[in-house]
């Protein structure tokens, strides 16, 4: 009357990996160059790690360690606060 499915890999298809291209992964360009400083004054590093509507892009898109986006989250949200850098993007 039931059908009984055992969960086994051996009724699983191949997992799918040949039409997702290899991702290299990404290194935390502070960590990689000592000379880069995190400073909340500036804007024109600091847009590279925020989206077009004002969003603080996260980790696994930009590619920081934690230490480090922490620091550049801190940077915006305090440049934002004096207004170097906007909330929101007026082009919305």
């Amino acid at each position: 009357m039931f059908k009984k499915f055992e969960r086994t890999s051996a009724n699983r298809p191949a997992a799918n990996f040949a039409h997702r291209p290899f991702t290299r992964k990404k290194s935390c360009r502070f960590c990689a160059d000592k000379v880069l400083k995190i400073d909340y004054k500036d804007t024109r590093l600091l847009r590279n790690f925020v989206t077009e509507k004002g969003k603080i892009m996260p980790r696994r898109v930009t590619g920081n360690c934690a230490y480090h986006q922490r620091k550049i989250a801190k940077a915006i949200k305090a440049s934002r606060n004096i207004a170097i850098m906007p909330y929101i993007s007026l082009n919305v």
